[in-house]
């Protein structure tokens, strides 16, 4: 069984561009956010940046749990790399005083590295927001078209489309192997522990596994019966840029191109700390 990735927002502006809008535009993103510093300029990345992911109309209900996920994890990330690790170890010039001692580890915390951790959240969440049109807004049979139209030679489109369908497809196998062990009589105590809820997934690991290893090999058998690969591959999903589309990707390039200048010649502003 081949699951496809789920496909929200449908008719929003996102979803009626090209999809190599909406994998190029992330690109130029990173290539911007990453040369900020001062967590104000930050801010209005973000701005931008939900601006951006407001136009793909993804319903919160069903990316709740994704946002939890991307929140706790960008919260650690910052909190280890920015608090803990510190501004200095970035590079940055901190010169503001110690405002405490983390125990146990004992970790000053100045007051530059809470604003580098602020300014590594906001980029984490950023970069985050426009990541999500392209996970949920591109139709799943255009994915792989839009890596090949952008150059990317056909086995590693094909590639990168099968890795997008992986953890759909491992998911609905593991309500699959839930289901039937239920029919068989299992049916674990409920817990909201998260610990405790991992623990009881112990016996759905190897024949989930061995489900994902015996689809794999049924994908691999299908793609050599048809000779992938031997030739150069043909794409059905023409493709071509509207006028809203190069705008969108001049608005994002130049975005990085102004970053980029700001940070070669100087003018990007340093760590800011109020």
């Amino acid at each position: 069984m081949e699951a496809s990735p789920r496909y929200l927002g449908d008719g929003s502006f996102l979803a009626r561009r090209d999809p190599r809008v909406l994998i190029l535009v992330p690109i130029a993103f990173v290539v911007a956010a990453a040369q900020v510093r001062d967590w104000r300029v930050m801010l209005v990345l973000v701005a931008i940046a939900f601006w951006y992911y407001a136009a793909a109309r993804i319903p919160w209900r069903a990316v709740r749990g994704n946002w939890t996920f991307v929140l706790v994890f960008v919260s650690i990330m910052a909190g280890v790399n920015g608090i803990i690790a510190g501004a200095k170890s970035a590079g940055e010039i901190d010169t503001s005083a110690t405002l405490f001692t983390i125990p146990l580890i004992n970790v000053d915390v100045t007051g530059g590295s809470l604003s580098f951790a602020f300014n590594l959240f906001l980029r984490f969440l950023a970069i985050a927001a426009t990541g999500f049109p392209l996970a949920f807004s591109i139709r799943p049979g255009d994915l792989a078209v839009a890596f090949a139209r952008l150059g990317v030679p056909a086995r590693f489109a094909y590639g990168i489309d099968l890795t997008f369908k992986f953890l759909p497809t491992t998911a609905a196998s593991l309500r699959e192997t839930i289901a039937a062990q239920r029919l068989r009589g299992y049916e674990p105590p409920p817990t909201r522990n998260p610990i405790r809820r991992i623990v009881q997934l112990r016996p759905l690991i190897i024949p989930v596994a061995m489900n994902s290893f015996i689809e794999a090999e049924d994908v691999v058998d299908a793609l050599d019966l048809r000779g992938f690969g031997t030739q150069k591959r043909t794409w059905l999903r023409q493709l071509a840029f509207g006028p809203a589309d190069i705008a969108v990707i001049v608005f994002f390039a130049l975005l990085a191109i102004a970053a980029s200048a700001a940070s070669i010649t100087g003018w990007m502003p340093p760590l800011w700390t109020p």
